[in-house]
């Protein structure tokens, strides 16, 4: 592509939405509070006091204070995994230009969950770097395949085929998933917690795993953006900048891939987080993907972190799985947003 496509800082600053500090600070306040209650919140809240010992005091070995050293790998792991499906879900829908597209409505989730069950069934892995390849691979093969079925017929990937094509393949490979399950109770037992969609079982091993897919993934979707608003306007708009929209296609959507099997092989299959943080961003801040992208991350964390500590108040003594609650608070919101968009594409 050429320099057309892409602005340049003067640009930049000319087009910043007037109210995007305001939203950025209350976003960064949000995320603060999210923080401090999930370590908070959960099954045995703990008193302030032990809350800064735990962070702050490593030679203090009081109950509280270890409950909160626990806790602080599963709130990163929260806030890594809610700005992956974030920024995901954003590429998605430029990619598709279909406002509804999210990792879990394509079916991408479900094709991550296909190959997991398949690796724990006939390969035997046990490990989250393990999870994380055959994750991708069924993440990108159902994206492949999930787009080739909605590009055929006339009109080409339209978003309502976008979006029935997604379902219809979630569908069979659900069937699949539970097929191969079925005469196997070793790995319905060890697939069933993995299936739910939980950051409960976070260490820091697994973060440490995740981290290097989520920085390559974010550089991409921040390297792509400015090309991706020019491909918001069409493609013959976009080829006449000089956008190769094929080639931005791919590694966009390899991106977004990314970032959503790599959280989907540790976390499980949590949806809607990329649809709900993409559709309050953009309705706040307007289309412009430079600003969404990195908002879109910040929302998806704060989503994800609240619903943890959401499931953990409603599941006392125990925890609600947050895919859960991702899933009891975003399904509604999509009919909502489904009757209201009447399917439109970006």
């Amino acid at each position: 592509m050429n320099s057309s496509s892409i602005p340049n800082n003067n640009t930049l600053r000319s087009n910043t939405p007037k109210h995007f500090t305001w939203v950025l600070v209350m976003c960064v306040i949000l995320l603060g509070a999210s923080v401090v209650a999930s370590l908070a919140f959960g099954s045995r809240p703990v008193r302030f006091d032990e809350l800064i010992d735990g962070l702050f005091r490593p030679d203090v070995d009081s109950f509280g204070a270890n409950i909160v050293r626990k806790r602080v790998s599963r709130t990163v792991f929260s806030l890594f995994c809610g700005a992956a499906l974030g920024v995901s879900g954003a590429l998605m829908q430029a990619v598709t230009r279909n406002p509804l597209a999210d990792p879990s409505i394509l079916g991408v989730n479900t094709g991550a969950s296909l190959f997991v069950v398949c690796g724990i069934a006939f390969l035997n892995i046990t490990s989250a770097s393990q999870y994380i390849w055959l994750a991708l691979a069924g993440a990108a093969i159902t994206a492949v395949f999930v787009f080739g079925i909605g590009s055929m017929g006339r009109g080409g990937a339209t978003p309502i085929k976008l979006v029935l094509a997604g379902a219809a393949v979630s569908a069979a490979l659900s069937s699949l998933v539970t097929a191969i399950m079925i005469p196997r109770s070793y790995v319905m037992d060890q697939f069933r917690f993995w299936q739910v969609g939980s950051v409960g079982s976070a260490t820091w091993s697994a973060i440490g795993t995740f981290i290097p897919f989520l920085i390559v993934g974010v550089i991409i979707a921040f390297m792509t953006a400015p090309a991706l608003n020019a491909l918001a306007l069409g493609d013959d708009v976009a080829t006449g900048l000089g956008v190769r929209t094929g080639t931005l296609r791919f590694i966009a959507a390899l991106a977004g891939v990314l970032l959503c099997g790599a959280a989907t092989a540790l976390a499980g299959p949590i949806g809607f987080i990329g649809l709900l943080s993409t559709h309050v961003v953009r309705l706040i801040l307007g289309p412009d993907l430079r600003f969404v992208i990195p908002m879109s991350a910040i929302a998806g964390a704060i989503i994800l972190t609240v619903s943890d500590v959401g499931g953990r108040l409603m599941g006392n003594p125990g925890e609600l799985e947050v895919g859960v609650v991702t899933a009891f608070i975003g399904a509604p919101i999509l009919i909502i947003l489904a009757m209201r968009s009447k399917v439109r594409s970006l």
